[in-house]
C-alpha cells in the first residue's frame, strides 16, 4: 500500500510540475510578426515580472496559434478564468500564485489592436488594482516564458482558463 501511495504522489507531482500544455510537442511561441512558431530550443525560465506592478499595464494584441489574442507589452500571454464574475475575481491564494493577476497602477493602456473602451480595473482584497478586459479580470500563467501560450482551454485551479480575443471573448 505504501508503494502505491508513493507512486500516486509522484505521478501527481509530475503533472503539476509539467505545467499547462506539457506534451510531446515543443512549446508554442509567438514570433515578432505574430505568427505561431515552434521553439525547439530549451525553454527559458518564466519571466519574474509577470504579475508584478509595472506602473500602468500595457495590453497589446498579437497573433498566436489561437488567433489574435491579448498579451502585455513584454509579450506575456494573458488569460481569463471561467469562474470569475464580471468585474470580480475569485482567484486568490494558490490560484493567484499559479495565475498572477495583471496588476496595474493607474488605468491600463491599450496598444496595437486593443479596444481601450474594453479596458478597466477591479480592486483586489489586498487593495491592489487588477486589469480587466470586457469586465473580465486578466491573468498570466506563472510557468510560461514570454511569447509562450501553453494554457489555453485547460482546467486548472477549479476551472477553465482561456486566452482572450480582441472582442474580449475567450478564443475557441
Amino acid at each position: 500500500m505504501r508503494t502505491r501511495g508513493l507512486a500516486i504522489t509522484a505521478a501527481s507531482c509530475a503533472v503539476v510540475l509539467g505545467g499547462c500544455g506539457a506534451d510531446d510537442d515543443a512549446p508554442k511561441r509567438v514570433s515578432d510578426d505574430g505568427a505561431g512558431v515552434t521553439d525547439t530550443e530549451e525553454r527559458a525560465p518564466a519571466d519574474d515580472s509577470a504579475g508584478k506592478p509595472r506602473k500602468a499595464a500595457t495590453i497589446v494584441l498579437r497573433g498566436s496559434e489561437f488567433g489574435s489574442m491579448l498579451f502585455d507589452s513584454a509579450k506575456q500571454a494573458i488569460y481569463v478564468f471561467e469562474n470569475d464574475r464580471p468585474n470580480e475575481t475569485v482567484c486568490y491564494g494558490e490560484c493567484a500564485e499559479a495565475w498572477p493577476p495583471v496588476y496595474t497602477e493607474g488605468p491600463p493602456k491599450a496598444k496595437r489592436g486593443v479596444d481601450p473602451s474594453l479596458l478597466g480595473t477591479i480592486e483586489r482584497r489586498d487593495g491592489r488594482m487588477q486589469a480587466t478586459y470586457a469586465g473580465k479580470p486578466l491573468y498570466f500563467y506563472a510557468h510560461e516564458s514570454r511569447s509562450e501560450v501553453r494554457c489555453h482551454n485547460v482546467d486548472l485551479n477549479g476551472g477553465l482558463w482561456w486566452v482572450v480575443g480582441p472582442d474580449g471573448e475567450p478564443r475557441p
